[in-house]
This record gives C-alpha cells, sequence and structure tokens, in this order.
C-alpha cells in the first residue's frame, strides 16, 4: 500500500503548490508567514479531530521527541513560500524536490536496506528526472536574469531559497525515515505497529499548530496586518487568503498519506513524493500559462516512468508475497493430514 499513498501524496502536494502560487503575494510583506499561519492551524485542527474521533492516547513529551523532524518540514516550507512570492512554481518546485534524491541515499546509507536492482534503477530514474528538471530551470532562471527581464530580478537570496528548501527539507525525509523505520526502534513514545504513523503525524501537526499561534501573534497583533479570509482582493491577486486555505486543506491530506507511505517503505517512497512537482509542473502550465521547454518534458517522462516501475514492481511483489502466504497454508493443512471442508 506504499505506493498508493505515495501516489495521493504526490497528486495533493502537487494540487497545493497550485493554490500556494496563487496565494503568494509579492508585494505582501508577510505573506509567506500568513500562508504558514493558515496551513498551522489546519493541520492542527485536523490533528485534534483525529485524537479524538480515533480515541489516540497522544503523550505530549512526543511533541518534543518528534520535533527535529517537525522543525525541518517546517522550516523548509516557510522558505518555500518566500521563494514563490518572486519565483515562478515551475522554478521553485523542482529544484526544491530534488531533495527525494539526497534523502533516498541517506536512507540507504544509514538504515543498510538496500532493495532488489529493478527498484534501485528505478529510483535512480525518478531521482534523476527530479534533478534534471532542477538544472534545466536553474539555466532558464540564469537566462532571464541575463535578459534583464524585470520580473526575473529577484536578487541571489530570493533564488536561493528552493535551495534552502531542498537541504532543509531532505534532512526532515531523511529523519523521518529513522523515526519510522521499525516502531519498537522508534524513540516517539507509546507507539505500537498500528499507531506509529498516527503519533507522529499528530506530533508534527501539533508542533506546526504551535508555531501558526506564535506566528499569528507576531504578525496579526504585533505588525498589526489584518486579517481578511474573505476578501475580493488581496495585493493584486484575487482570494489570496482562500488560496492559501485551500492549500492547506490539500497539504495537510497529502501529510497523512506521505506518513504511511514513509513508515511502509521510505526508501522507495521517498523519491516518488519528492516527485509531485511534475504535478506542479502540469497544473502550472494549464493554470499559470507557464511554459515548460521540450528538456523539461523529457525529464517529466523520466520521472512518470520511475513512478509506473515502481508501481509496477509493488503489485508483483504484492502478489508473490500472498502466493507464499497461501503456500504456506496450505502446507500446514496438508502437515495435519486433513483439509477443511468447504
Amino acid at each position: 500500500m506504499w505506493f498508493v499513498y505515495a501516489m495521493i501524496c504526490f497528486a495533493a502536494w502537487g494540487v497545493a503548490d497550485l493554490f500556494y502560487k496563487r496565494g503568494a503575494v509579492e508585494k505582501e510583506r508577510y505573506s509567506h508567514l500568513k500562508t504558514t499561519i493558515i496551513v498551522g492551524f489546519v493541520m492542527g485542527a485536523t490533528a485534534i479531530i483525529t485524537i479524538f474521533v480515533n480515541w489516540i492516547e497522544f503523550n505530549p513529551l512526543n511533541l518534543f521527541i518528534y520535533f527535529p523532524v517537525s522543525a525541518m518540514y517546517i522550516l523548509s516550507m516557510t522558505v518555500g513560500y518566500f521563494g514563490l512570492r518572486y519565483l515562478e512554481v515551475s522554478i521553485s518546485s523542482p529544484i526544491q524536490n530534488a531533495s527525494g534524491a539526497v534523502s533516498a541515499i541517506l536512507l540507504m546509507i544509514v538504515l543498510r536496506e538496500l532493495p532488489d536492482i529493478y527498484t534501485i534503477v528505478a529510483i535512480f530514474v525518478i531521482s534523476l528526472g527530479v534533478v534534471l528538471l532542477g538544472v534545466f530551470e536553474h539555466q532558464k532562471e540564469v537566462k532571464y536574469l541575463q535578459e534583464t527581464d524585470k520580473k526575473y530580478k529577484i536578487g541571489f537570496i530570493a533564488f536561493m531559497m528552493p535551495i534552502f528548501y531542498c537541504i532543509i527539507d531532505a534532512l526532515g525525509t531523511f529523519l523521518d525515515g529513522v523515526y519510522l523505520d521499525d516502531f519498537e526502534k522508534t524513540p516517539l513514545v507509546g507507539v505500537t505497529e498500528d499507531n506509529l504513523e498516527n503519533i507522529a503525524n499528530i506530533s508534527y501537526q501539533l508542533t506546526f499548530l504551535i508555531v501558526a499561534i506564535i506566528l499569528a501573534v507576531y504578525v496579526y497583533e504585533i505588525k498589526h496586518e489584518k486579517f481578511e479570509l474573505f476578501s475580493k482582493k488581496s495585493g493584486g491577486i484575487r482570494g489570496a487568503q482562500m488560496s492559501r486555505l485551500f492549500a492547506a486543506l490539500f497539504e495537510t491530506g497529502g501529510q497523512f498519506a506521505y506518513v504511511y507511505a514513509m513508515s511502509r517503505n521510505g526508501i522507495a517512497a521517498a523519491p516518488v513524493v519528492a516527485s509531485y512537482c511534475v504535478m506542479s509542473l502540469i497544473l502550472g502550465v494549464l493554470f499559470l500559462k507557464e511554459r515548460l521547454s521540450f528538456k523539461q518534458y523529457i525529464a517529466i517522462g523520466l520521472v512518470i516512468a520511475g513512478i509506473i516501475t515502481l508501481g509496477v514492481l509493488e503489485g508483483l511483489s504484492g502478489a508473490g508475497e500472498a502466493a507464499e502466504e497461501a503456500a504456506g497454508e496450505i502446507a500446514e493443512i496438508a502437515a495435519l493430514g486433513s483439509f477443511p471442508l468447504c
């Protein structure tokens, strides 16, 4: 099931990128912080609902234990929101999502779990496609800067944001793989094999809520920014706050799928999830009228081919395990010398 969860995350986070971009207002100084606030409150509400609906016993100590992972994700996302104020999603998303290649390699080295050769090749193809997308977008960015296009004269700091995101998010994904690899070895307390994903997810979401509350006090109380969720126009973009809200909802849905995917097969799931930039690029072309080069389409083809390969391999693996289990049960019954009546 890891592949199904990874693909749900792939789609949800791709759609979230579209709304993040629509909610990123260049002239609004605290646009990225407002996005972080909305995402934090949505995630926090989801965590509280999950606790009460599923009757989960959550130990608050896990907020501190899981904090290194939560901090990496929250920081990388805020950095990414800042970059989207100035960069096209087709530029920022591929560079950011090159983190999948880094995290997959780290997981292989530290956990010392090498999958079969076909899975390794598929991971390599996905990672290669994502990295190439980042390279091609960097080339396009340099070209735009050389042509003195005012829209892309954003300065060194803005262009570095997706790169910072890539590094920080890779560290978070790596730590997540370590935390969720085995429920018996995880540092989280009060977890079982059944609730490991929920405990980790709740820890992250509640930490995000705390950060959102702190930022809300800073932005709306100290800096006296106006909160207009249903404003018709904000900084030149209609419905910026509503776009942020929709982005938060898709982000949260993708987060649920992400945790389940990582806990079941972190090595293979990491590059699949990281390739959600493909969805972002496609949606950018369709709805934001962004243009892709022929080389970018080739890179996207590599990513899709790798994802399909992993899906086929997972299906074959699941069928093989089911066949082995059935054969084992038949052998046990045969050893008893009798067969149950059907």
